[in-house]
Formats: C-alpha cells, sequence, structure tokens
C-alpha cells in the first residue's frame, strides 16, 4: 500500500473500539487485529519506524484494509479470535491446539446415564468439561462409581417401562454397582440424590458431598445401626483421602485461573491451572507460533481468552505473572508477589518448563520429523548393533495382550524404512489357545503372519521383534520353523522393561547404549505395538466382543460366576484363589472344576528356551519393503 493510498484510508477509519483485517494483492486475508481505537492501531502500522523485521514484511504486503466497529474492547477481543480461528492468516499468532478433549455428559434420559465422551452433542444433556486427560476423567469416573451406585445399561427406563415390568435387573445390580432402577428398585428422587453429588465431585466440590456422607454416618450410629455407620465412614475416609491427594493451595482461595507463559526459538508457551474451591482440577499447556513481535502480554491475553472458552471458564479472578495490555477485561486481574496465589503462579511455570522438557525429549525421540538421509543412517545403525545381514528397511513388532488374566488378543506393527505403515498393522484374536498362554499365542499369530505372507508371496521383514522375553521369542521361533521362516529373516526378543535384545538360544542378552539412535527406534516400534495392542483389546472389550473366561469352563453357569465375581471382583484374582476359598463360595465340585481348568493353563506354560541359535543369513538378496 502506498503512502497516498494509506492517507486515504486512513481517514475513513473511525476511533473507535474494533477489528481490522489486512488483505494482500491476491485478496487473500493476511492479518487480523483488534483495537480500543481502530484509527490510531492501524495508523501505528505506517510509521516509518517498525517494532521488527516481521511487521515491516507484513506492512509491505498490505493491500487492502477492512474494519469492522464492535461495542467495546472484550467484543473486539472475541470477535478477532474467531477469525483467526477461522481464517489462520498468515501473520497471526498460530494456535496448535487441535485435539478433541473428553468431557462427562450426564445423559438428558429417564435415571441418566454418566460417561466418558470427546462428542457434544445438541440432545439437552449436560456436559461437564472439557478435561485435558482421558486417565484422569476414567480415573474420577471409576472413583465415584465405587460410592454412587449408577445403571451403565441403555435402557429406556421410562415409568411405563418400569411398571409393565419390561425388564429384569443384571450383573451390575448383584455386583451392588446399581441400585435396580429398572425394576423400581431405586426412586428417581434417590438416583437425582446421587447425580447432584456426582456434579458437585466433577467439579472439585468434595465439601457438600462429605459433609452429607457425615451426616448420614450420625444418623445411622444414633440409630444403633452401626455395620451400616462403618460402610458410611469408609466412604467418607475414602473421599478425604482422595481431596487430600487433590492439589489443595487453601480452602479460602475459591475459583480462579493460574497462566504462566514461557518462550523458546519463536514458539510460545502457555500453562493454564484451574482452580476451583482451593484445589487444582484441571491443568493445561498451550502452544502458540507467534508471526510478528508480540509480546509476551500479547500473547497471553490472546491465550486467556483461548482457554477460558475452551475449558468453560467463568472464574472471576485470572492470576498472571505480568500485566496484560487488556483494558476492563471481565475478570479481576491479580500479580501476586506472596502468599497461596504466588504458590498457584509458581505451580503453573513448574508446568510449563516441565512441558518444554518433554517436548525436546519426545522430539528426540521422534524419528518421523527426520529426513530420509538421517533415518537410513539409523538403520544402518540398527544393522550393524544387531548385525544383521540385510539393512532392517522393514520390521515387525508382535505383542500379546490379556485384561486382568482374561481374553487374550494380539497386535502387530509394521514399519517401512523406519516410518510406521498404518495400513500394514495386524490384529489377532486368538484362536486356538484355551485359557491364557502368552506363549502359545505368541506361537500362534507368529504362525498366521508368516503363512499368509509366504502363500501370497508378499516380501519378508529383515528383522522381527517379539515384545516378551525367552518364552516368547522360544514360541515365536517354533512358529518360524513351523512356516519355512527359518534362516530367511533375524528374530529377536525385547525383555519387557529392561529393553534387553534376546537372540535365540544366547544366554546373555545384548544391551545398547541408552540414547543410541538404534535403541530409540527399537523403543519407538515397541511403544507403538503396545499403543496398538492396548487400544484394540479396549475397543474389543467395549463392544463386549469377549466372553468372560469362568463362563469358558464347562459345568460353571452364570450364578457361579456372578457369585465368584461379586466377592472377587476380577478373574486375575479368583486365579490366585486356593481350593478352599473357593470351595467356600462355590461348593467343592466347581471350585475342583475351576481350580483344574486354571492349573491346566499354567502347565502349559514354560518359559525354557533350547535349542542352538538358528542361522541369521537371508537367501534373498533384495531389500523387500523399499518404495515400488
Amino acid at each position: 500500500m502506498t503512502t497516498e493510498q494509506y492517507q486515504h484510508i486512513i481517514k475513513t477509519i473511525p476511533n473507535q473500539p474494533g477489528i481490522y483485517k489486512y488483505f494482500d494483492e491476491h485478496n487473500h486475508l493476511i492479518y487480523v487485529g483488534k483495537a480500543k481505537n481502530l484509527r490510531k492501531r492501524v495508523s501505528s502500522y505506517f510509521t516509518k519506524t517498525f517494532a521488527g523485521y516481521k511487521t515491516h514484511e507484513l506492512v509491505k504486503r498490505i493491500n487492502r484494509i477492512e474494519f469492522t466497529i464492535v461495542n467495546n474492547e472484550k467484543d473486539a477481543f472475541l470477535l478477532e479470535n474467531s477469525l483467526i480461528k477461522e481464517h489462520q492468516p498468515k501473520y497471526n499468532i498460530n494456535l496448535k491446539d487441535d485435539k478433541s478433549y473428553p468431557y462427562i455428559v450426564i445423559k438428558n434420559e429417564p435415571f441418566p446415564r454418566v460417561f466418558l465422551t470427546r462428542s457434544k452433542v445438541a440432545d439437552g444433556s449436560e456436559y461437564i468439561g472439557p478435561f485435558t486427560s482421558v486417565g484422569k476423567v476414567r480415573e474420577l469416573l471409576n472413583f465415584i462409581r465405587e460410592f454412587i451406585p449408577l445403571r451403565t445399561c441403555k435402557l429406556n427406563l421410562t415409568d411405563k417401562n418400569i411398571m409393565q415390568q419390561k425388564f429384569k435387573v443384571c450383573l451390575e445390580y448383584h455386583l451392588g454397582n446399581c441400585k435396580g432402577p429398572c425394576e423400581g428398585l431405586q426412586s428417581r428422587e434417590d438416583y437425582e440424590e446421587g447425580l447432584r453429588q456426582i456434579r458437585q465431585m466433577l467439579k472439585g466440590n468434595l465439601g457438600p458431598v462429605i459433609q452429607r456422607y457425615k451426616e448420614e454416618m450420625n444418623y445411622y450410629a444414633e440409630n444403633l445401626q452401626f455395620e451400616q455407620a462403618a460402610l458410611v465412614k469408609q466412604k467418607l475416609d475414602n473421599l478425604e483421602d482422595y481431596q487430600a491427594k487433590s492439589t489443595v493451595v487453601s480452602n479460602l482461595l475459591g475459583d480462579l485461573d493460574v497462566f504462566s507463559i514461557s518462550r523458546e526459538k519463536g514458539s510460545a508457551y502457555v500453562n493454564y491451572l484451574m482452580v476451583r474451591n482451593g484445589t487444582v482440577v484441571q491443568t493445561h499447556t498451550l502452544s502458540l507460533q507467534p508471526k510478528l513481535e508480540e509480546t509476551d502480554a500479547e500473547i497471553l491475553s490472546l491465550a486467556i481468552i483461548e482457554l477460558r472458552n475452551k475449558f468453560n471458564s467463568t472464574a472471576p479472578e485470572v492470576v498472571v505473572p505480568l500485566y496484560l495490555e487488556e483494558e476492563n477485561p471481565p475478570f479481576t486481574v491479580t500479580l501476586p508477589k506472596a502468599g497461596d496465589k504466588k504458590k498457584l503462579l509458581d505451580l503453573s511455570e513448574k508446568n510449563v518448563n516441565y512441558f518444554l522438557a518433554e517436548l525436546k525429549r519426545k522430539q528426540s525421540l521422534h524419528i518421523a520429523e527426520k529426513s530420509d538421509g538421517e533415518i537410513r543412517k539409523i538403520l544402518t545403525l540398527l544393522q550393524q548393533d544387531l548385525g544383521l545381514p540385510q539393512l532392517p528397511v522393514q520390521i515387525e513388532c508382535f505383542d500379546n495382550s490379556n485384561f486382568q488374566g482374561s481374553f487374550p488378543v494380539a497386535a502387530m506393527v509394521f514399519f517401512r524404512n523406519g516410518r510406521p505403515d498404518k495400513n500394514e498393522y495386524r490384529r489377532f484374536n486368538i484362536k486356538s489357545v484355551e485359557g491364557i498362554n502368552d506363549f502359545a499365542s505368541m506361537k500362534e499369530i507368529v504362525g498366521r503372519r508368516y503363512k499368509k505372507l509366504l502363500a501370497e508371496n508378499k516380501p519378508l521383514p529383515q528383522l522381527v521383534i517379539i515384545d516378551g522375553g525367552k518364552g516368547q521369542l522360544n514360541a515365536a521361533l517354533e512358529a518360524l520353523e513351523e512356516t519355512g521362516m527359518k534362516g530367511r529373516t533375524t528374530v529377536v526378543g525385547l525383555a519387557k522393561n529392561e529393553e534387553e535384545i534376546f537372540f535365540p538360544g544366547d544366554k546373555e542378552s545384548i544391551r545398547l547404549p541408552w540414547d543410541s539412535e538404534s535403541l530409540k527406534l527399537i523403543r519407538r516400534i515397541r511403544d507403538e505395538v503396545h499403543r496398538f495392542g492396548i487400544t484394540f483389546h479396549r475397543n474389543q472389550r467395549s463392544r463386549g466382543t469377549f466372553a468372560n473366561e469362568l463362563e469358558t469352563i464347562k459345568g460353571i453357569g452364570k450364578e457361579t460366576v456372578t457369585a465368584l465375581l461379586k466377592k472377587y471382583k476380577s478373574v486375575s484374582k479368583i486365579k490366585t484363589l486356593s481350593i478352599g476359598e473357593l470351595t467356600e463360595t462355590v461348593g467343592r465340585l466347581r471350585a475342583a472344576l475351576i481350580k483344574h481348568y486354571f492349573d491346566a493353563g499354567k502347565a502349559k506354560q514354560d518359559p525354557q528356551i533350547t535349542g542352538p541359535k538358528p542361522a541369521e543369513t537371508s537367501v534373498n538378496t533384495s531389500e523387500p519393503g523399499l518404495p515400488e
């Protein structure tokens, strides 16, 4: 834009709050800004003294200016934020936060269910969150369900259906996890009281819930119902212990939002602590990519609006380390020098520094961002470290997965030229193995995989990694021999946790340097097969694909299974019981059947590996797996 054009257009811009938009010669939106006074702010860009090179480059590209007047600076801030998200202008700060976060939903239905979701649907349901950690949400839900029995079924529990006795209570009722509203055994008022407590707990306010349990305990004690009083006392102790584990600064602080900022190598990072009733209930760090010479105050102001909107915060006070450039913000701004609020600010700064350190660590392990030449060097180093006859351009890794000693599945991941090729990942439901037998399961899946590859005449991997110790490695080796794969690939075992590498027949393991590029690649492959296998297993469980292992025992019915699970909670615990303990619960005959079943499963597992180290020289001198 020339000086003459600027002089002409500046007279048309009002001295009012609003947002301004800069367009280039191709009519592309390249920048959006906000201002308390539009004319003064736009004029500042066209002075002869620039704040920096990037601003100079922006001004050179401005061809057209548009503006929108708003009522106040707060509205300008919100409109600017909305336009940046929608258009992603080249010279605006880039908000690197496109993840979807989980909510806890209280479903809009009779006797509402409470569960985790990532999708908000406009169906009248109540959504609490979002939460930054799925694991934390699951932990919170499990903790809540220990105290407040709620239904998990999808039955249509209308008054009419309940009165017509269309439903029967399920296993959850017998386990004490549900009070049976489907049969009218729980009133709506009692169920709603549980929901009220849940809302308090989810918002970090355990005080009313604790007070209610104290009143209930005193009531039972006054009426000489000491057993019920003791049960409530146990719940009360657990709640107070859970509250103590939370980061509590002061019960007098109330609701606050705490923010800190750190900058490094052209990026900015803002940490957010959500404090409710003096307790830190959420924490999240946002990455931002400044495009001009924005100050820390400008970046922090943008991040505050973004994070408060994302997490639906209406806290009346914001704690920050520096003065913001906004006038009359919709909250009180505090810059603490000492006391509890300063402790919270220090905690936020500790979180943002940890985020940066963890980001650097992940980047050092993240091979996907390396160039093809760098990855080739890593593969060559891996070939040298493991003594492989060929460059491992195709690597496959296997892992077994089960849940509390039940429901075995397996997974395989595929790395081509050092990068994951998810189209080649494979999932396995164990078909030929009864009970839990990791070694037999490994033999089955390895055999199935390479029998199919050979039948289809597909390229074979140069390296096969078995996630497990010598037992799993021996089982995989047997499968390779039976399918005719012996000597056509190299197979190694990776001991869990220790990161030791075993070759078949070797007594001693290989330990690569902890910071070597070879081991970093192996770690990434191992972590990926864990993630893929656990995700598959979780999906199978959630779909109800698995039958309970106890129900597969001949002569054991659902009533026996219900009795055992109600008392011992998990199959893995039941496996450890003596014949006497089982007899007390299910009788002598059924106890004998159960004990025999699990003892037979243990006897099949032999962790010893025997035989000489197999030949590793491949007869195939090509490099299968390279892109065609």
